[in-house]
């Protein structure tokens, strides 16, 4: 696990020859809604580079709505919600999640009520996921009309990305 002293080393190796990014007629006005996985890094860094990410997990959209609001306020008018293959959401229920919290702290109520408020949005098919976030962004007040908002599954085995909306 890295400590905040190993940020300073990698830091200091990545400033050495460090060029801040010029988007300069890159930038798009895009937005991505996509997992915090490490295993789409790769995905968002080569073929997103000028993008404006919202990362949370599952890559769900009622957790980005802030990020979008704000983000159409510097000129983001394209919305994609990715999901991927195998995404640890994918791998429980919000209910058994929220028994393993309970029990990693026993006799906790206060860790105990505040689980219990909380709804993890598991995910039980991707494809349904992501066609019921693009219709959520589609619907909610906060997110401009003419905002373009488009569904995806990336596939993290074979690095292939699929509109599903």
């Amino acid at each position: 696990m890295s400590t905040a002293t190993d940020y300073a080393v990698e830091s200091s190796e990545f400033t050495a020859s460090y060029k801040p990014s010029d988007i300069t007629g890159n930038y798009k006005g895009t937005m991505v809604v996509i997992c915090i996985d490490p295993r789409v890094n790769s995905f968002v860094n080569s073929v997103l580079p000028y993008t404006v990410v919202a990362r949370n997990a599952g890559g769900l959209s009622k957790s980005a709505v802030r990020d979008i609001v704000v983000s159409q306020e510097i000129g983001v008018r394209d919305v994609a919600v990715i999901h991927h293959t195998d995404c640890g959401m994918t791998h429980f229920s919000s209910e058994s999640l929220r028994q393993k919290i309970k029990q990693d702290n026993p006799d906790d109520s206060v860790v105990a009520k505040l689980v219990d408020e909380m709804d993890f949005d598991h995910i039980e098919d991707l494809e349904v996921s992501v066609k019921s976030d693009v219709k959520y962004l589609k619907e909610h007040a906060l997110v401009k009309k003419e905002t373009k908002i488009t569904g995806w599954i990336y596939d993290i085995k074979t690095g292939k990305i699929t509109r599903v909306d």
